[in-house]
């Protein structure tokens, strides 16, 4: 008999893209793997992507992972990389930490990730010293992201601040401009291209292209956490045109 997985989502009340690209890369997956996959939300409110709202937002989550194990979902994924990256280093282990034992008092015990520790883990697995990054934030919140991921062993040498405030408006960038941004980067000096440091920015459609374009590997924080959503579930994290950390090379 094949296996359904429920895949819970703690998401940000304006965020549109990881309920599409997340189940997008899991629907690859199904044509080439028997699993199936149902997904269920919980939001936190966030419109602006500020310190002062991703700060009362991250509080929201553990509600989130209440109603969640409510559901009795076998995985939770935090999609919010940069709330948790303002919150201070390291505390990405903190929330996976916190949110889990919620689930666990509950009776709904699920293993909770981050985006942000997913990203930053994914690195690890194919074994990337130098980054290029690419984020929606406005600069102050992208350079405590560069900070963050810095603190974590990586040495970003270059990134870009694409400096757009209102959440919908990350959701509705065109993921095809991305290429381009990423020619303008010395991405030859890179072991890896992390092209959205953000769960709300599209790049799925631009992860082949920009590969190709490189010759790097490619990292976005859907693809990651997707990577590591499959790696919790015990199952062969192999979805096809998701970039080489999906390739089933790792």
């Amino acid at each position: 008999m094949t296996r359904t997985y429920r895949i819970g989502q703690i998401v940000p009340s304006s965020n549109t893209t990881m309920e599409t690209e997340i189940p997008a890369m899991l629907r690859l997956r199904e044509t080439i793997r028997p699993q199936r996959f149902t997904f269920h939300s919980s939001r936190m409110r966030m419109k602006k992507v500020v310190k002062e709202e991703l700060a009362a937002m991250d509080a929201e989550s553990d509600r989130c992972a209440l109603e969640l194990s409510d559901a009795r979902v076998d995985v939770l994924g935090y999609a919010c990389l940069v709330a948790i990256m303002a919150m201070g280093h390291g505390y990405h282990r903190v929330s996976q930490a916190r949110l889990t034992q919620r689930t666990t008092e509950n009776g709904g015990q699920a293993p909770v990730l981050t985006s942000a520790g997913a990203l930053v883990d994914a690195l690890r697995v194919i074994g990337a010293k130098r980054v290029i990054v690419v984020a929606p934030y406005m600069k102050p919140l992208t350079e405590l992201v560069v900070d963050y991921i810095r603190h974590e062993g990586y040495e970003v040498i270059d990134y870009r601040a694409l400096e757009i405030p209102d959440n919908l408006d990350v959701g509705r960038h065109d993921p095809a401009r991305l290429p381009d941004i990423v020619k303008s980067m010395p991405f030859e000096q890179a072991d890896a291209i992390v092209l959205s440091a953000c769960v709300q920015m599209p790049s799925l459609p631009a992860v082949a292209k920009v590969e190709a374009m490189t010759g790097k590997p490619v990292i976005t924080a859907a693809i990651a956490t997707t990577y590591a959503m499959l790696r919790e579930l015990d199952l062969e994290p192999i979805v096809p045109g998701a970039g080489a950390l999906l390739s089933g090379a790792y």
